[in-house]
């Protein structure tokens, strides 16, 4: 990878991990990342105004894909809230970020999908990691450990990251040979997420309207915490853009991926410095395999 890639890639991933530990330490409710999320949005708005005609040659699957992926991505924040909600940014983090690969490949690999050796190893590493990361201790291998509210919901963003990872994927493949597009990949992929944003907002809102609970975080980050929330939502939308430009510097955009999972020690380090949350040796065994894993997954 060129210099230029390299850089914003790490502006990307500190940018990633900066938004996590803003909604951490500020507010982590689905209130707070509601607001953020579609603050964030409007840094898109001018790819829809550019590119407006080709929103009427969108196929009508593309459509119903956005409100599916709109419900995954709001089960992803609303999973995401209430894991660092409940417990350290040091595990949620990485159990969040990394656990979605292997899912993703196994669905994959259960609809024909060819994997390597290399990329099932590094599967293997990202497992081993997940089971070793919630633990106090190494010889502490007991159901309660991964009982726990932050570990149970943390899979539960996984998931939603799973799924709208699945539907995006198909989703953009028939945006991108559909005919009448005649804008570049990149600023219909720019069209996508704002989209896409929109919805999961539309869906979240519904969550959290459904919560009292909720609607009273929403009340008060309105009225005292919508700078923090603009400052998230800025993050949340700015990092995918950065990587979106940095595949244009790279030779392959294989190490693009791998090279962006740099997040997830990042993201554990801020926890641990950022937010004093204790450093026992599983987590930093856990967060060590569980990035490796995530490298040989990508370049496999």
């Amino acid at each position: 990878m060129s210099i230029t890639a390299v850089l914003l890639i790490l502006v990307s991933a500190a940018t990633h991990v900066g938004w996590n530990f803003i909604n951490k330490r500020e507010h982590p409710t689905a209130a707070f990342l509601l607001l953020a999320n579609t603050l964030g949005c409007l840094l898109l708005l001018p790819a829809i105004l550019i590119g407006l005609p080709a929103l009427g040659a969108y196929p009508t699957q593309v459509w119903c894909w956005l409100g599916i992926t709109g419900i995954f991505q709001a089960v992803y924040y609303a999973g995401l809230a209430g894991a660092y909600r409940n417990g350290d940014m040091s595990i949620a983090y990485p159990l969040a970020r990394a656990t979605p690969v292997v899912w993703v490949a196994l669905v994959n690999l259960a609809l024909g999908a060819d994997l390597r050796l290399l990329a099932l190893g590094g599967m293997g590493l990202i497992v081993i990691g997940s089971l070793i990361l919630p633990l106090p201790r190494l010889s502490d291998f007991r159901p309660r450990n991964y009982a726990q509210a932050t570990t149970r919901l943390a899979l539960v963003a996984a998931l939603g990251t799973t799924g709208y990872s699945l539907c995006d994927s198909h989703a953009l493949a028939l945006l991108r040979n559909a005919p009448g597009m005649n804008i570049s990949s990149t600023l219909l992929t720019m069209q996508y997420a704002f989209l896409e944003g929109m919805m999961s907002s539309a869906w979240l809102a519904l969550w959290v309207l459904a919560r009292a609970e909720e609607r009273a975080h929403w009340r008060n980050i309105v009225r005292v915490h919508r700078g923090r929330a603009a400052l998230a939502g800025a993050g949340i939308h700015i990092g995918y853009t950065l990587v979106l430009i940095a595949m244009a510097f790279a030779a392959n955009v294989s190490y693009v991926v791998a090279f962006r999972q740099i997040s997830i020690p990042l993201g554990a380090l801020v926890g641990v410095l950022a937010l004093k949350e204790p450093s026992p040796r599983p987590k930093l065994i856990g967060v060590a395999l569980m990035s490796a894993g995530l490298v040989l997954v990508a370049v496999a």
